[in-house]
């Protein structure tokens, strides 16, 4: 058995200090590639680089790998607990961004591009997305744990590194799409699609469309498509935007990989001389390790990972000594620890998450959400080539600066090369998008949505202000309102001016209720993004507060994004009279994981926010909301 503090090396201070200019390299070699640093890129990596090479060296020459390596566990174990329990929070999230992975165009298409498969795909994995989702929570916090306890460390420090090999090749692959780069893909039609018939008929003109085989039963065809990129790792599912404002770009993200990757690589390196935490081990290592975890808890505003960790680290150390014969080892542990986390993940599943970090979570103000985007700024710079060195100069083309250079002057040393765009403040789209607008077809409204004091205003006919024209070529006159006022009738060898006038309003084709939400005083939504799958544990009780609202004109309206005709199935089915809208389905998903929902909303802030299982009984909202 190994003493004490042995892993510090030959020297604890001379080592400490190594890890710390080894931590300083890190930061300089990630800040070298930062795109605000790309003028002192060359320094900042140089120096980095140089910092690792040798304080590397140093510690394997003071043999100060382990105490490296101890510090990479605690760093290493405590971020996979938080991040694996972040996704834990929303598997469902989570696996939506899975099945993006999973599309045709997204991951699949480096396999077809690197080694010549344009048949293969990934699309058979989307409906097992879910499984994927838990699973990857799931090793994430058991592999935090064992790695802080030191609990089968070599079989740890493998899965480890085969975890954070998979991750960075993915927010690799993210960083580095390019969306107009094309790539062979390959698809079988039936011989019945039409599709099929109209990609036939293209890849006579179309040189990127070529049919491979046509057989009675099916025709294959190869064709140049661009790729799906995904714009979001989801490394830290919405957390990362719902507490700092927006989530890690492609390229940090990728970063964060590579800084892990690297720490992971020291554990692997080490593996092989570190055993098990002794208990007085266990007293420094997992406080240090929880602070950690505070420190990321704070950075995404939710305490309940410190929680979390200390128990399953309480519950892993207790089996491996209680668990007797079959259980009291680090495989015992480690099923307490998946157990832990199956417990979490089945909650979340049947309810919501814990911690809802969306912008329609209890509390959000909707109209702030929708309005908290920033317009981005963009520079138009010139660049000028020498034709000596071949060097690249910039110029924003108005700047003071690029008028006194008269470099357009100099044709026998500078050459203009192109323009570029230099982003100075990054876009940020609203945390609302206009995709959460629910709306209801002129055609499909029907009495339960002429109910709404709302829309029978809009359908009543209303007067604008226009004007009387004489036509003189058709001897006619006509009503234009001002909104439909043509610059064209200005001309008076055609049109003559009568009189002013109140005209009828241009019928609308559609309405929506989106402002709507947003002003009424209190307003009830159920939301649904499957409706044939819905199902409503207590109908009775939806009726009755259906009943009690519109006694006191409260609307109550579902929103869904199921066709009209199952709409009006579903609802007579369940004896309901809900006016219904109809929403974007990705949106829906984004607004609740439970199917259905109960949103209550006044004055554009959410007051409350129920699961399926967890609606309501009417006593309760008479005395919480309508009281």
């Amino acid at each position: 058995m190994k003493k004490a503090f042995e892993w510090y090396g030959q020297s604890l201070v001379i080592n400490s200090l190594l890890i710390l200019v080894n931590f300083l390299g890190v930061t300089l070699t990630t800040i070298g590639f930062h795109k605000n640093f790309e003028e002192e890129q060359g320094v900042f990596v140089l120096i980095g680089v140089l910092l690792i090479i040798l304080t590397s060296i140093g510690l394997f020459f003071l043999k100060g790998k382990e105490f490296m390596a101890f510090v990479s566990r605690i760093l290493v174990g405590g971020l996979f607990i938080v991040s694996g329990l972040i996704k834990a929070n929303d598997p469902m999230g989570f696996s939506y961004k899975l099945e993006e992975y999973f599309e045709d165009g997204a991951l699949a298409f480096r396999i077809k591009e690197w080694f010549g498969l344009p048949g293969f795909s990934l699309e058979f994995l989307i409906d097992s997305a879910l499984f994927f989702s838990v699973l990857i929570c799931i090793v994430e916090i058991v592999l935090g744990v064992l790695v802080i306890i030191g609990g089968k460390i070599r079989f740890t420090s493998w899965m480890l590194l085969l975890t954070m090999i998979f991750f960075t090749f993915l927010t690799w692959h993210t960083a580095n799409c390019d969306s107009n780069k094309k790539f062979l893909d390959r698809d079988t039609y039936l011989s019945s699609d039409p599709v099929a018939q109209e990609k036939i008929t293209a890849a006579k003109t179309n040189k990127e469309i070529k049919v491979v085989s046509v057989t009675e039963n099916e025709i294959v065809i190869d064709e140049m498509k661009q790729p799906q990129c995904v714009t979001d790792c989801g490394c830290f599912g919405d957390a990362m935007k719902g507490s700092v404002g927006r989530s890690l770009t492609p390229s940090e993200s990728l970063w964060k990989d590579y800084i892990l990757l690297y720490f992971v690589i020291w554990i692997f390196i080490a593996s092989k001389n570190i055993t098990p935490n002794t208990t007085r081990q266990n007293l420094y290592v997992i406080p240090i390790s929880l602070l950690v975890v505070t420190f990321f808890s704070f950075v995404f505003g939710w305490y309940f990972p410190i929680t979390f960790a200390v128990f399953s680290i309480l519950v892993a150390l207790w089996v491996k000594r209680a668990g007797g014969k079959y259980f009291g080892n680090y495989w015992g542990s480690s099923l307490a620890v998946i157990f832990i986390c199956l417990l979490f993940t089945s909650f979340v599943l049947r309810y919501e998450p814990v911690k809802d970090y969306r912008p329609y979570a209890e509390g959000s103000n909707l109209k702030e959400k929708m309005n908290d985007g920033v317009e981005g700024k963009y520079l138009n710079m010139l660049v000028y080539k020498n034709l000596k060195t071949g060097e690249l100069v910039e110029y924003e083309g108005s700047s003071q600066e690029y008028v006194n250079s008269k470099i357009w002057e100099k044709t026998k040393i500078w050459k203009y090369d192109t323009m570029v765009s230099k982003e100075i403040i990054p876009t940020r789209l609203p945390s609302i998008s206009s995709q959460f607008n629910p709306i209801v077809s002129l055609t499909d409204i029907g009495k339960n949505e002429k109910q709404m004091t709302y829309i029978q205003k809009l359908l009543t006919p209303k007067k604008v202000k226009g004007v009387q024209l004489y036509d003189v070529e058709n001897d006619t006159r006509i009503q234009v309102s001002e909104k439909e006022y043509l610059e064209s009738y200005n001309d008076t060898s055609f049109y003559r001016f009568e009189k002013d006038i109140m005209v009828e309003e241009e019928p609308i084709s559609e309405i929506s209720i989106r402002e709507y939400i947003l002003k009424a005083p209190l307003i009830f939504i159920l939301f649904s993004k499957e409706l044939k799958k819905a199902k409503i544990d207590d109908i009775p009780n939806i009726r009755k507060i259906e009943k009690v609202l519109k006694n006191r004109k409260i609307p109550f309206v579902l929103v869904t994004n199921e066709q009209r005709p199952y709409i009006k199935e579903w609802l007579k089915t369940n004896g309901l009279k809900l006016p219904a809208f109809t929403n974007d389905a990705t949106e829906l998903k984004a607004i609740s994981r439970s199917n259905p929902s109960l949103m209550i909303v006044k004055h554009g802030i959410v007051k409350g926010k129920f699961p399926n299982k967890l609606i309501p009984n009417l006593d309760w909202i008479k005395k919480h909301i309508l009281n």
